[in-house]
């Protein structure tokens, strides 16, 4: 059997390609502008459910002149009693149809060579003469005809005004699928208005239908674990550097030089790791670097833009802490205990005891040596693991939720989402929940699961897989909620 064939029509600047890119999920496809009839030529797209093919989509050219055109239809008709789909076929021979007429007589062409055709419909513009023409034509091509309502998320929707009218020239099977902020049940309603209109067809969309929602967990499952890794390697990154309070003069000097040069060092490599992720994210969702910016998000090109380990940047997350947001922490507890009382004078029995400590754990034993040392350890804390994860979710979110037809670069506040890329949900980081502190905590205190330069890979540690697979399942839970919404 045929591929089922789809022929998007509409007047110009309605969003006929914005709907085809939305549904391909291609940024790339035909060319998008505020300019009109911008599309020449029909452009054809195959949409696949499991990689087999399943439909074709077919842009055309917006009908510029549907008042002339019907004049035009109505005259050749005349008092003979002819169908309209046999006064169209008649007008498609004329030279009319090569000259004044040329776009819509492709796209025209291309209705009825479909098997139903979608009338892309902005739903901010006023019902006029135009409209009710080009659904007068349409109804004439003898295809069944599915009126799609684009750009119906904003204020100026006049969605229910059109719904009005399309029930008077009795088309009720209309969807609303807005191509710039993204909703997965609008694209399934519209999968299904097809069917009904096209029931011995129908298994094609049912397969598609199927296969985005597959598609669509598991594109959260892999925003997870992307987000996951990026935020157990930061957690567990740590770097040594002089701990102070020695002996005054030169060498402290010298100490406190290097405790900078160690701590500039962990925050630029937390920032490339966090680049990263962003980088992955956005090709996960099939966006560009540039469709993300950082008017309200601190992020320019794709990069955050507001410093990760600023007061501003807590603030602007709702992270409220007590000092900087990368602090040199001790070792710990459990080290704190065992080094009490001693130093590297003491005697046989507590140098052997150290031995084996040292030789239960290579991570350990050499924390353990760099404290005798006089060394401390940098790493991020609490505050800037949340603003880490906050906004990755944030951004998420916001990907989700973003048409791949939008014009304007997504945009978020801590608070939320402004404009140009749907809702994003809480963004401040008092929404990241204890389970996910709690997993970072413990990867905190495991350093050799970085995988940031680290002295030795653990990457394939098992128990570093498994908190990143219970972390991963934390943000799906939160993104879930979320996109559910």
């Amino acid at each position: 059997m045929s591929l089922l064939k789809v022929a998007v029509v509409g007047h110009t600047n309605t969003g006929k390609t914005s709907l085809l890119r939305t549904l391909m999920r291609d940024v790339d496809f035909g060319e998008v502008s505020d300019r009109p009839a911008v599309t020449r030529e029909v452009e054809a797209a195959v949409l696949r459910a499991g990689g087999t093919p399943a439909l074709e989509l077919f842009d055309t050219p917006g009908l510029e002149d549907s008042i002339g055109l019907l004049e035009t239809l109505d005259r050749r008709r005349g008092e003979r009693r002819l169908d309209g789909i046999d006064v169209l076929h008649e007008f498609l021979e004329s030279a009319e149809a090569g000259a004044r007429f040329a776009q819509e007589a492709k796209a025209l062409r291309q209705v009825l060579a479909s098997d139903v055709a979608l009338y892309v419909i902005d739903a901010r513009d006023r019902v006029l003469g135009k409209h009710r023409d080009e659904l007068e034509i349409l109804g004439r091509c003898a295809r069944p005809v599915v009126p799609v309502l684009n750009f119906t998320a904003g204020e100026a929707s006049r969605a229910a005004e059109w719904r009005d009218h399309l029930a008077r020239v009795n088309m009720h099977a209309v969807a609303e699928f807005d191509t710039v902020v993204f909703s997965p049940p609008e694209e399934e309603r519209l999968f299904e208005k097809m069917r009904t209109l096209l029931d011995a067809r129908g298994d094609a969309l049912e397969r598609l239908n199927a296969d985005r929602q597959e598609q669509r967990r598991a594109l959260i499952r892999s925003s997870s674990l992307l987000l996951s890794e990026m935020l157990i390697d930061v957690a567990s990154l740590a770097r040594s550097a002089p701990a102070g309070g020695g002996k005054s003069g030169g060498a402290e000097g010298r100490d406190a030089k290097r405790r900078d040069e160690a701590m500039e060092a962990l925050k630029q490599i937390v920032r490339e790791r966090e680049q990263a992720c962003v980088e992955q994210l956005l090709a996960l969702h099939r966006f560009r670097a540039g469709d993300v910016e950082s008017e309200q998000l601190p992020i320019e090109n794709g990069a955050w833009g507001l410093d990760l380990f600023s007061p501003a940047a807590l603030r602007e997350f709702g992270v409220h802490a007590g000092g900087a947001a990368a602090t040199g922490a001790m070792v710990g507890l459990t080290f704190d205990i065992m080094l009490a009382g001693l130093s590297l004078g003491t005697g046989t029995a507590a140098g052997a005891a150290i031995g084996g400590l040292l030789s239960l754990t290579k991570t350990h034993g050499r924390r353990f040596v760099d404290r005798l040392r006089g060394l401390t350890e940098l790493r991020c804390d609490e505050g800037t693991l949340r603003v880490l994860a906050s906004r990755q979710i944030v951004l998420i979110r916001a990907l989700l939720r973003r048409g791949h037809a939008s014009m304007e670069a997504v945009r978020l506040a801590a608070a939320g989402v402004g404009s140009g890329g749907g809702s994003g949900g809480g963004g401040g980081g008092d929404f990241v929940p204890r389970s996910v502190l709690g997993l970072l905590a413990r990867a905190q205190v495991n350093p050799h699961w970085s995988d940031l330069g680290a002295r030795v890979s653990a990457v394939s540690d098992p128990h570093r897989q498994e908190t990143v697979e219970q972390l991963a399942a934390e943000i799906h839970r939160l993104v879930v909620r979320e996109d559910a919404d």
